[in-house]
């Protein structure tokens, strides 16, 4: 075996994930879950940063410890960042800009990409309709995307577990009907929609219910790692010519 260069205490990750602090179920699916994923993956969690904290107060505060936690993954080995939270897209520029790996810190940095593909509205489902600002779009090129925008902030079990953080069990069939019913509610209101895009990180374990229910196709941060995966660590082809 040839030679390789040392220096790291944990080889073979792909992909960095920069986590907010929560202690709710993370189903397989979840980016927080690992024993689902296709690819390898690595954690720094950034402590005292909760999904309440980013979704109603976010602050330049946040960006020195996130830059902080992003250099310390590209350090360990990473190939590439990724973020827990979509609402982390306010900070993608600042968090790019400060490592010398691929930065997707927000699923919906794929919004202009699926708007190109299918050539009509993209159906944005957020963790909340209410807080999803014009500058977080802004942050990853999607401001002049043609959106329809539903959230989550509806439903009973998504609202008291995740925004407000009031407790950590979680009803997992709730916040799987209660994501059904608001994608129902985003198609009714815009049958145009020709995919839909999950911008919260908790909403991909549910995502084939969504598709079955929806019949459209339906991208999250899951699909995005996934992909960022595939380009940063090729792997050689199998197969034949003749």
């Amino acid at each position: 075996m040839a030679v390789v260069s040392g220096g790291r205490n944990i080889c073979g990750v792909s992909i960095g994930v920069l986590s907010l602090e929560s202690y709710f179920p993370k189903p397989p699916g979840h980016i927080k879950n690992p024993s689902s994923l296709s690819f390898t993956t690595s954690y720094e969690i950034i402590t005292g940063l909760t999904i309440p904290v980013l979704l109603n107060n976010p602050s330049p505060d946040m960006i020195a410890p996130l830059i902080a936690a992003a250099q310390r993954l590209e350090k360990s080995g990473v190939k590439a960042i990724t973020g827990s939270c979509g609402f982390l897209a306010l900070f993608q520029n600042e968090i790019a800009a400060a490592v010398n790996v691929p930065v997707f810190v927000s699923s919906l940095i794929q919004a202009e990409l699926i708007h190109r593909m299918t050539g009509r509205p993209v159906g944005v489902l957020t963790a909340s309709a209410d807080l999803l600002s014009p500058r977080h779009l802004a942050a990853v090129g999607a401001e002049n995307t043609p959106l329809v925008i539903e959230g989550m902030q509806e439903g009973t079990e998504f609202a008291d577990v995740i925004l407000r953080n009031s407790r950590n069990d979680m009803d997992l069939e709730k916040i799987e009907a209660e994501l059904l019913a608001a994608g129902e509610r985003l198609v009714a209101r815009a049958p145009e929609v020709g995919a839909i895009l999950l911008e919260c990180t908790d909403l991909p374990p549910y995502a084939h219910a969504l598709q079955s229910r929806l019949d459209r196709p339906v991208f999250d941060i899951i699909t995005l790692a996934t992909m960022i995966d595939h380009a940063v660590l090729r792997q050689p082809f199998s197969g034949f010519i003749n």
